[in-house]
């Protein structure tokens, strides 16, 4: 599993470990039943704390992408595909909250925003 941590940004580590393994998830690099590198170990390969990871796998957990089962260690949830769309309409809001101030900031009116939505939509 490749997680990469940037020490040089806002975003928390246990919030990139998070993110990066719900990522993993939705794209289907990850499925239900595979098993997460322990705590301890992700910790180790990542020289972080494992009061990160654990922090970062309680969330996932919550989220329920994960479930953990003492002894045995942490494994991907079986999809849930409500959850799944629910996470990607969630990241696809973020995405075009900062696009709605950039483009407010640039005197771009609303008109003018759905129209390039409409563009990158229709070439993609």
């Amino acid at each position: 599993m490749n997680i990469f941590i940037s020490n040089s940004g806002d975003v928390p580590i246990y919030e990139q470990i998070t993110s990066q393994i719900k990522d993993m998830i939705m794209r289907g690099e990850l499925k239900g039943g595979d098993a997460l590198p322990s705590m301890r170990a992700l910790a180790k390969d990542l020289h972080i704390s494992v009061i990160t990871t654990k922090r970062a796998y309680e969330e996932l957990e919550r989220d329920g992408f994960i479930h953990t089962m003492v002894g045995r260690g942490s494994f991907v949830a079986d999809a849930n595909m409500e959850m799944m769309k629910e996470e990607k309409y969630r990241k696809i809001e973020e995405i075009l909250t900062e696009g709605v101030r950039l483009a407010k900031s640039s005197g771009i009116s609303c008109e003018e925003l759905q129209e390039i939505i409409q563009m990158v939509y229709e070439e993609d």
